[in-house]
């Protein structure tokens, strides 16, 4: 179904301080963009150029895509790849997947191949150096995937260097607080798309009162299991959250379900990195 609640887009700009910065890297600008769910129905053309030239706008140094590209056709990447290529930065896009993308057994590597060709680094438990070996940028495997390896991945860093690192899911920073994430970035809760006074979410509420709720009632409310199945960690629904020693950051998205957002507008987000 298609969302009826729309909202327009919003650009987020947030500084987050970062242990070790290397002085070269003082004042870097990052821009996400997560949850497209380019598929014709919930991600509309002109909220994607709007949120291409809010980018291109920014004149950002590096630009970060956090999943989920397509919903359940993969037929729709190729479309969605051509508007991604006018997407500008100093040093290149990187990216990684989200459970939407490998939906099929067949979709993830023609999501992959749709955004490489286009000029956008797919990482999958890989690591890349786009700002120098000094600030290496981590891109795991989608926590559902079977392949969530991050011991494998962080092994192969020294524990004292800063970096940054893309997981779809932000529940996975819970399991992370064992190594060093300087700053995760997310995506995957959509922000929980309804959002009332006070910055509460819909799911959190749900979250926080279905254990007062009785069963049978909680029943006729299909919302509450289709949100715990989203994410178990709704307190992170969106924006920037302290875990132990990391630090994450929860991109709201561009695409919405129905019955669409409120209070919780698609997002684009500058990140503005500076020495702590």
């Amino acid at each position: 179904m298609r969302p009826v609640l729309l909202e327009p887009l919003q650009v987020d700009r947030v500084t987050v301080k970062i242990t070790g910065l290397p002085s070269k890297l003082e004042g870097l600008k990052l821009a996400q963009l997560s949850d497209f769910h380019y598929d014709g129905e919930r991600l509309s053309d002109k909220i994607l150029t709007d949120a291409i030239a809010a980018i291109n706008n920014a004149e950002v140094d590096l630009i970060l895509l956090t999943g989920d590209y397509i919903t359940n056709s993969v037929k729709p990447i190729h479309q969605l790849a051509l508007h991604l290529k006018h997407l500008q930065s100093h040093h290149g896009i990187y990216a990684c997947l989200g459970n939407h993308d490998i939906v099929h057994p067949f979709s993830r590597q023609a999501v992959v191949n749709a955004l490489t060709q286009v000029g956008v680094n797919v990482l999958w438990n890989e690591i890349a150096y786009p700002l120098g070996p000094e600030f290496p940028l981590v891109g795991l495997a989608d926590f559902w995937s079977g392949q969530f390896r991050p011991a494998r991945v962080f092994k192969q860093l020294d524990p004292n260097t800063p970096r940054i690192v893309l997981s779809h899911n932000p529940d996975t920073a819970a399991l992370m607080q064992k190594w060093r994430v300087d700053l995760q970035l997310s995506g995957h809760t959509h922000g929980g798309q309804i959002v009332l006074p006070g910055s509460i979410s819909l799911p959190l509420i749900f979250q926080n009162w279905s254990p007062w709720i009785p069963k049978p009632i909680l029943g006729l409310i299909p919302m509450v299991q289709k949100c715990k199945a989203v994410v178990q960690h709704w307190e992170w629904g969106q924006g920037w959250h302290q875990i132990g020693d990391n630090q994450l950051y929860v991109n709201r998205g561009l695409g919405s379900y129905f019955p669409g957002r409120f209070g919780c507008p698609p997002e684009v987000t500058v990140i503005t990195l500076v020495a702590a």
